[in-house]
């Protein structure tokens, strides 16, 4: 029995290893001869191993990551062309990656941009492999009522990492919430998905246990109350982290027979940037429960 958990693991390890490597060089060589050896099988059954492991084909996939990636680039920056995001994404040319994203979401490259439909693109790429790790990392959590600096950063959510290099700017400067000890959190204020880029809210949050001291930054004290929650972990980049989001409502929400608290959801942060890889980025989402 050990002997068989022990191959197991190893098998989980190797497909996980190709995963990381899809996700960390998404616009390189990710040919089946690449994948194969990263998995260290042959290239005569990978294809059928891969498709068994994640649910999906391998070629697939990597298309499904590389539109991915254009996608949450065409919405998130202002001034990225088509041009840009495919061969950004790996993309011979811009006419191969319109053409492959039109068939996905029935839209083109530049109406996405000026509309991103999120909810299309959760419905159409339905992956078992992804499906199968959130009903495995469902918690539930008696959150404790905890205070935060917090810092409201309000426009695109392309321009959030310029209100967290503020953020980290008072944090160093004040010394109240230091990163090393002190609990990051974030709170959506409303869906960027659905939301037009000016009116987005986003507070960025940092554990604190004394008043704020007054400041020029424009950190203000907030409480994130306390209470039950579901918990499930993002694993990989915090561009991406809607795709964990969406199964959560959609499929597991209903079926759990649960009901929301009149609170948004939130992310506690559990890896720094650059000491730990994106790919290897752990994001704790909270969904408060009545």
């Amino acid at each position: 029995m050990q002997a068989h958990v022990d191959a197991t693991r190893a098998y989980t390890k190797r497909f996980d290893a190709v995963l990381a490597y899809i996700e960390m060089n998404i616009d390189g060589d990710l040919s089946v001869e690449t994948l194969s050896r990263v998995a260290n099988f042959s290239k005569f059954h990978f294809h059928r191993q891969f498709a068994a492991y994640v649910g999906v084909p391998v070629a697939r996939f990597v298309q499904l990551m590389r539109l991915r990636k254009a996608a949450h680039r065409l919405a998130s920056r202002e001034g990225c062309s088509v041009l840009d995001a495919a061969l950004d994404a790996g993309f011979d040319s811009p006419e191969a990656f319109s053409r492959a994203f039109k068939r996905a979401f029935g839209m083109s490259p530049s109406s996405f941009r000026q509309h991103p439909t999120w909810e299309i693109w959760s419905a159409t790429f339905v992956v078992p492999y992804f499906s199968r790790k959130l009903t495995m990392q469902v918690q539930f959590i008696d959150f404790s009522e905890t205070r935060v600096a917090a810092l409201e950063h309000c426009g695109p959510t392309g321009l959030v990492n310029e209100s967290v290099r503020k953020f980290i700017d008072w944090r160093k400067q004040s010394g109240q919430s230091p990163i090393a000890t002190s609990r990051t959190f974030g709170i959506p204020r409303n869906n960027p998905d659905t939301t037009p880029g000016d009116a987005f809210r986003f507070d960025i949050c940092g554990e604190i246990d004394e008043p704020i001291a007054a400041n020029a930054y424009g950190i203000r004290e907030l409480v994130i109350p306390g209470g039950r929650c579901a918990v499930v972990r993002h694993i990989g980049s915090t561009d991406h982290v809607g795709e964990t989001i969406y199964p959560i409502y959609r499929d597991w929400l209903p079926a759990s027979g649960e009901e929301l608290r009149d609170h948004p959801l939130f992310f506690h942060y559990l890896s720094v940037f650059p000491e730990t890889p994106l790919d290897q980025w752990q994001t704790d989402i909270y969904i408060p429960l009545v």
